[in-house]
């Protein structure tokens, strides 16, 4: 069976497009992510979508019913669609890849710091300025205390990772003296 994300991609575009085209981003943004909340409970999984005895068209009109107005027609119709071709489990995969669309195209990035001390707000701006320079996106830093870490920290924005840590480093030394 095909991954997960590679199954939602086709559909995080499509919805993307759809609402950059009606100029509701947000809109979306918000109600994917409520959807993605409501497929992933554990009730819905094992009663509505884990159930053999209900269509497609059934699991999918029940997450319609469950959402109410939380969400907009066009939504609903999306949903209904997900739904007809047996894809509403990829609903938070869909969302998620919606998410990325998003940050993409507003130019932010979310970036997880791992440190092996808590960083000072002085030192957390100064990353954050650091990357915004380099990545040319705006920045949103979240951070970690990783006490098996030695010192420095470890940044993982998106696919790039930048190990700064004293254990890469030290990693590193070890190839390079093996070599």
């Amino acid at each position: 069976m095909a991954e997960s994300s590679t199954i939602a991609r086709p559909y995080a575009k499509a919805a993307f497009e759809h609402a950059v085209a009606k100029n509701a981003l947000d809109d979306w943004s918000g109600m994917l992510t409520q959807v993605a909340q409501i497929v992933a409970d554990d009730e819905m999984r094992s009663r509505v979508l884990g159930n053999p005895k209900l269509s497609s068209a059934e699991k999918a009109e029940v997450v319609v019913d469950v959402c109410g107005d939380a969400v907009n027609d066009d939504l609903r119709n999306f949903i209904r669609l997900v739904g007809d071709k047996g894809r509403l489990s990829a609903l938070g995969a869909i969302a998620e890849q919606f998410e990325a669309f998003k940050a993409q195209q507003e130019k932010r990035m979310d970036v997880d710091i791992h440190s092996a001390f808590p960083l000072t707000k002085a030192q957390e701006k100064s990353l954050a300025s650091a990357l915004a320079k380099r990545l040319n996106r705006e920045i949103s830093i979240t951070t970690q205390v990783d006490k098996t870490l030695l010192g420095g920290v470890i940044l993982r924005a998106g696919d790039t990772v930048i190990d700064g840590s004293v254990r890469g480093r030290l990693n590193r030394l070890k190839e390079a003296l093996s070599a």
